[in-house]
C-alpha cells in the first residue's frame, strides 16, 4: 500500500513537472513544413532542393534564433494534420492566420501581409470591374458592401477558381455563393491553365501571385481587376504555424520576425521577388 502511494506521488510530481521542463527546454533543431509548389513562395528546383522566399526568410529566421532549420515537402491539405501529429515542427507555406486555423494550432507573429483580388480576360468583367489600387478592410462593413456590389454585378453566372482550402474558398462562399459558381483546384498551376484556356471567367487569389500571373509570356490578355480584400475571415496575415503547446518555438519565432521586420529583411526579401513589400504593418 505504501509503494503504491508513494509511486502515485512519484507520478504526480513528474507530471507537474513536465510541461515546465518541456517549456525551458533549448531547441537546437526545427524541421519546416513546406509545399515545395507555391511559387515564388516555395518551389522544388530540379535538384530536389527547396526554395523561394519563405525558404530565404526562414534561413533568415533560423540564424537569428540560433537553431538548425531543415525543410520537408508536404501536400497542403495534409498540413496542419500533420503538425498536430508531429511529423514536424513548424510549417511556412503562406499560411494565412485566420479565426478558424486558430482554433487548431498556434501562429507566430505575421511575416507577410496579404491581400485578395480578382484576375481575368473574360470582356464582360473587364468593362464592369476596373483595376483598382485600393485595399478593403473586411471589418469595414460599408467599405465591404459597396464593394461586393460591384462584384456580384460583375461576376453573376460567371466562373470564378480558387484555391482549396485556402482564404479564397472562404470568401466566395460567405459573398459570393449564388451568384457565381465556384471551381477549387488543389494548385495555382491547375487554376491558371483553366483561366488561359477560358475554362474559368475570373479567378480570386494574393495580389502578388496575380500581378506575378500577368506578367508571364501567353497571358498578355489577363488582367488584375476590383479591389483588394484583407482582414476578417481572410486572416491577419501569413505566418509561421505551430503546435498550441510549443510556445516556446512560436517565442523564439515571434522575437526574429520582429527583428526582421525592424531592420528591413523582409522588405529586402520579398521586394525582388514580389514586386511589392510585403512586410506587416
Amino acid at each position: 500500500m505504501k509503494y503504491t502511494t508513494r509511486l502515485a506521488v512519484v507520478l504526480v510530481v513528474l507530471v507537474a513537472a513536465y510541461p515546465a521542463f518541456a517549456k525551458d527546454k533549448k531547441i537546437t533543431e526545427v524541421l519546416i513544413a513546406t509545399e515545395g509548389g507555391y511559387q515564388p513562395w516555395n518551389y522544388t528546383k530540379p535538384d530536389g532542393t527547396i526554395a523561394g522566399f519563405e525558404i530565404d526568410l526562414a534561413n533568415d529566421l533560423c540564424s537569428r534564433m540560433k537553431v538548425k532549420c531543415t525543410f520537408t515537402a508536404q501536400s497542403f491539405d495534409s498540413m496542419i494534420p500533420a503538425l498536430n501529429a508531429g511529423k514536424f515542427d513548424a510549417i511556412m507555406d503562406s499560411l494565412t492566420i485566420t479565426p478558424k486555423r486558430e482554433e487548431v494550432i498556434g501562429f507566430s507573429a505575421p511575416y507577410g501581409s496579404l491581400c485578395y483580388t480578382f484576375a481575368t480576360s473574360n470582356s464582360d468583367i473587364e468593362s464592369k470591374l476596373k483595376p483598382d489600387d485600393s485595399i478593403i478592410s473586411l471589418d469595414n462593413e460599408p467599405a465591404t458592401k459597396s464593394a461586393l456590389d460591384l462584384l456580384k454585378a460583375a461576376f453573376t453566372d460567371k466562373t470564378i477558381g480558387t484555391l482549396a482550402g485556402g482564404g479564397s474558398v472562404a470568401f466566395v462562399d460567405t459573398y459570393l455563393k449564388g451568384s457565381t459558381l465556384m471551381r477549387q483546384y488543389k494548385t495555382p498551376e491547375a487554376r491558371d491553365l483553366d483561366l488561359a484556356a477560358g475554362r474559368l471567367d475570373v479567378i480570386i487569389g494574393t495580389k502578388d501571385q496575380l500581378v506575378d500571373l500577368v506578367k508571364k509570356p501567353g497571358n498578355e490578355s489577363v488582367k488584375v481587376v476590383g479591389p483588394c480584400f484583407q482582414g476578417g475571415l481572410l486572416g491577419k496575415g501569413v505566418g509561421v504555424g505551430v503546435r498550441k503547446e510549443d510556445t516556446n518555438l512560436k517565442a523564439l519565432f515571434d522575437k526574429a520576425i520582429a527583428e526582421a521586420k525592424k531592420d528591413g529583411t523582409i522588405k529586402k526579401l520579398s521586394v525582388p521577388v514580389f514586386g511589392v513589400d510585403l512586410t506587416p504593418q
